[in-house]
């Protein structure tokens, strides 16, 4: 039997948006956001546990895992393996709506609650910092005291985990960034948490709906990317070939234009 791996959206929305294994999801969210009080993980609500079993050709579904703390708070965690367009402007439209969905007709800003948003990506998705876990938050530009404390962002980036140090947050990504049962039996060993994850991540994977669901779920990742990649290569095509235009136009030999661009005497030619 070969494990689906955590990391892949359909395998970790199945593993932590389940409502019968509350306490994994529980002790992920403690290691991830230590500056909230333990109470807040006594009682979760999955606002949407359950998963689609069907998947549009042309689009992927957005499969995160939605849920409301003890005190009310708003979190979403969100996992992806692959780059995704104006991932930053879609991880601030949903927070965003994350606020403006918990006031009905008739309700008072004084009842919002912290909306929190984490986002686990295997590739380099925050470039600017070497870190593994990078937060935000509204503050002020110069003395960086917060504006609130209604909207918070954390990154969590599988690429840049450190090799040493254990325990908490690290054994948890390590374990989303697992891929051999070796692996995964190491770090079962060393928390029970994990061992519990490990062991339903055992069943998960032997039953074959979800098997079916998750070889579509790559399938469509892989569509998707190669998608893009295409979309990015046209681009890049048509971008040489505007450029060939403009320095034909200003009559520069075509063996120099050919030189500037990459693009060959013959396609000069037929522009």
């Amino acid at each position: 039997m070969t494990l689906m791996l955590p990391k892949v959206d359909v395998a970790f929305k199945l593993l932590f948006g389940d409502e019968r294994s509350k306490n994994i999801l529980a002790d992920f969210l403690k290691a991830a956001l230590p500056e909230l009080a333990s109470e807040e993980f006594e009682e979760l609500t999955i606002v949407d546990p359950h998963l689609k079993r069907e998947f549009p050709n042309d689009k992927l579904e957005i499969l995160d895992v939605k849920l409301r703390t003890a005190g009310g708070k708003s979190i979403d965690i969100d996992i992806q393996v692959s780059a995704i367009p104006e991932m930053r402007s879609r991880i601030t439209y949903y927070l965003c709506n994350m606020i403006t969905e918990q006031i009905g007709m008739g309700g008072h800003y004084g009842e919002l609650k912290r909306a929190i948003s984490i986002v686990i990506t295997d590739y380099d998705f925050i470039p600017e910092s070497s870190r593994c876990h990078t937060v935000y938050r509204m503050l002020e530009t110069e003395e960086h005291f917060p504006f609130n404390d209604l909207m918070e962002i954390h990154a969590l980036n599988l690429e840049r985990l450190p090799t040493e140090g254990e325990g908490g947050l690290l054994d948890w990504l390590r374990f989303l960034k697992a891929e051999t049962e070796e692996e995964f039996k190491m770090l079962a060993e060393k928390n029970p948490m994990i061992e519990e994850a490990y062991c339903k991540l055992q069943v998960m994977s032997e039953d074959e709906a979800n098997r079916m669901i998750y070889e579509a779920r790559l399938k469509a990742q892989r569509d998707e990317y190669s998608r893009i990649q295409g979309a990015l290569r046209e681009g890049r095509q048509e971008g040489r070939q505007e450029i060939a235009r403009n320095l034909k136009a200003l009559a520069v030999p075509v063996e120099k234009i050919a030189q500037a661009t990459g693009l060959s005497v013959a396609e000069i030619a037929a522009l």
